[in-house]
């Protein structure tokens, strides 16, 4: 299994599209959270949400963004720049030390 990572940038003035659609957002991660290695929100200076950070479990790209395009967050238009990149942990807590 590859891990790769999802860096979602939120478009402006949606703060009220992301409230309304948590619940369902939450809701799909407890389902697929075995598909996680990790999951969370950007915050800016203020402690705004600006956007969401996900390395997600997937065989390929494809299939990485289908997880992706399956989040209520997707279906509510939240996400407005889209990056997504074969991840590999090197070094860190993560993985108990490094790679090398």
């Amino acid at each position: 299994m590859k891990a790769f990572a999802i860096y979602c940038t939120d478009k402006p003035n949606t703060e009220q599209k992301r409230l309304d659609a948590r619940g369902a957002h939450f809701a799909h991660i407890e389902k697929t959270i075995d598909n996680l290695f990790v999951a969370g929100p950007f915050k800016n200076a203020q402690g705004d949400t600006i956007g969401s950070l996900l390395i997600v479990k997937a065989e390929t790209a494809e299939e990485a963004r289908a997880q992706l395009e399956a989040d209520p967050y997707f279906h509510a238009d939240i996400w407005g720049d889209i990056r997504l990149n074969e991840f590999t942990a090197a070094a860190g807590d993560w993985i108990g030390g490094k790679i090398w």
